[in-house]
């Protein structure tokens, strides 16, 4: 292999396994390495067991060996988020503020994980309670970016983000209510699909929450999605199952030809957009276009009030949870999160019913606009990552949300969309093309980056942080 083994991708690894050229001790042998040197740098993971990573690594291979691996994935070194229930693990959820109490079952993800022979290394982290797009958190060290230190990987899948960029295996499961998997994907360079809602079931569904793949490869989350869009009758939200062929994301170029692509520059709401993050994706744009897709400039659709409701009823929602707590748990919150939240205890409820407003109007809004496409591409994000320090990309608790602009939008109208690295800024930092669908078409989402990963600009090598 001209490649480590903790960078080897999905397939590669399973053609190695058939083959006997690897096994899957071998590659978690190494994943561990991988780790255990960066992690004093990145704090990607809170809940690293290399032992027992080799004791699934083992049963994997004795299943190779004996010719009845469980699939594709079999053997494959495996990270879940926090907020992903694994059964007999306590799930902290970022926040020194909550008790270290085992969870007695599995979320849906980490079940089909599971149940595919994934080798599980570790759980990934998040900030507290998952309201921040950043590594900042009460429970552990800050996580940082492994492309630059001193930057956040965003969030709040912050430690898979980092995780995936650094080598951390080929696999990484993060979650998504308003911007979590396409914010750290896009800062740590990575590809990630947020899924349309209900495609991959969840043990606690919520309004916009989605669960996801973040890859390295459009096909390591394919195959992610073959395994985890399965039925699970514990989300009362799930789709019906569906007959995708996740295998059909493999596409050429050709595939853009004729296609409808709406091209969104301006979120309506929110931070100003980066000029080198503006330049990248209309580069990346004009790629799309040369290859025959038919690319039109949208007006924004989102609005300021949109943006305000969305963030005063999560205020209001978090409010209720921090209150719940017993007074020496609550001094334990980020005091970020606290202010936060308790700025909405003057609300009344006229203004929280006109707050949850936004979240439909947001969602017509959405669909309205994109309706007439195949395809919507836009920044993921407005700004480059913020220094890892910082809770939020503006550092105003006031002004939380700033950045979300671009990505909401679609948890609100359910809609798949995925971000692929399109570029990097004067720095070397990466910059994220977002690309939306139609609901229900996941698959064409990844079709659609498939295509635009053969033609995309070279990219840098994979960061070696020192």
């Amino acid at each position: 292999m001209t490649q480590p083994l903790y960078a080897l991708s999905v397939a590669e690894l399973g053609a190695a396994y058939r083959s006997r050229e690897l096994s899957p001790v071998e590659v978690t042998r190494a994943v561990n390495a991988r780790i255990e040197a960066l992690e004093p740098k990145l704090h990607a993971t809170w809940l690293f067991r290399p032992e027992l990573a080799l004791e699934q690594a083992r049963a994997s291979e004795a299943r190779w060996r004996a010719g009845t691996p469980r699939g594709a994935l079999d053997g494959v070194p495996v990270t879940i988020k926090d907020n992903l229930a694994t059964a007999g693990d306590p799930m902290p959820l970022g926040t020194a503020a909550y008790d270290l109490v085992p969870m007695t079952q599995d979320s849906p993800p980490a079940a089909r994980l599971k149940e595919d022979g994934t080798v599980l290394v570790a759980k990934t982290t998040m900030p507290d309670l998952g309201m921040l797009s950043s590594g900042l958190s009460t429970f552990h060290a800050i996580s940082r970016n492994p492309w630059d230190l001193s930057r956040t990987p965003g969030g709040s899948s912050a430690g898979a983000g980092a995780a995936a960029a650094a080598g951390y295996g080929p696999l990484h499961v993060g979650t998504d209510i308003g911007g979590s998997l396409r914010l750290p994907a896009s800062w740590c360079g990575i590809y990630t699909l947020k899924p349309s809602a209900g495609r991959i079931p969840l043990s606690t569904p919520y309004m916009g929450r989605c669960a996801g793949p973040m890859t390295r490869t459009v096909a390591d989350s394919a195959l992610m999605m073959q395994s985890v869009a399965q039925p699970d009758d514990r989300d009362y939200s799930e789709l019906p199952p569906a007959a995708i062929d996740w295998m059909a994301f493999e596409v050429d170029p050709s595939f853009l030809a004729g296609k409808r692509v709406a091209l969104q520059m301006d979120a309506g709401c929110g931070l100003p957009l980066d000029p080198q993050i503006a330049e990248a994706v209309r580069r990346a744009a004009k790629r799309i276009e040369a290859a025959g897709a038919q690319v039109e400039e949208i007006k924004p659709f989102m609005t300021p009030k949109m943006l305000q409701g969305m963030d005063h009823f999560w205020r209001m929602r978090s409010l209720i949870d921090i209150r719940a707590l017993p007074a020496e748990k609550r001094a334990k919150i980020l005091p970020y999160i606290d202010a936060w939240a308790e700025s909405a205890s003057g609300f009344s409820g006229e203004h929280v019913f006109d707050a949850y407003s936004q979240f439909i109007a947001t969602r017509a809004a959405t669909i309205a606009a994109t309706k007439a496409y195949d395809f919507v591409i836009s920044p993921v994000s407005p700004n480059m990552p913020a220094p890892a320090e910082h809770a939020s990309p503006t550092n105003d608790p006031l002004l939380s949300l700033e950045h979300i602009g671009f990505t909401v939008p679609y948890n609100m109208s359910e809609q798949p969309a995925a971000s692929i690295n399109c570029g990097y800024s004067a720095e070397g930092l990466p910059i994220g093309l977002q690309i939306a669908g139609r609901r229900f078409d996941d698959l064409g989402v990844l079709q659609f980056s498939r295509a635009f990963e053969q033609i995309r600009e070279a990219q840098k090598p994979w960061p070696e942080p020192n």
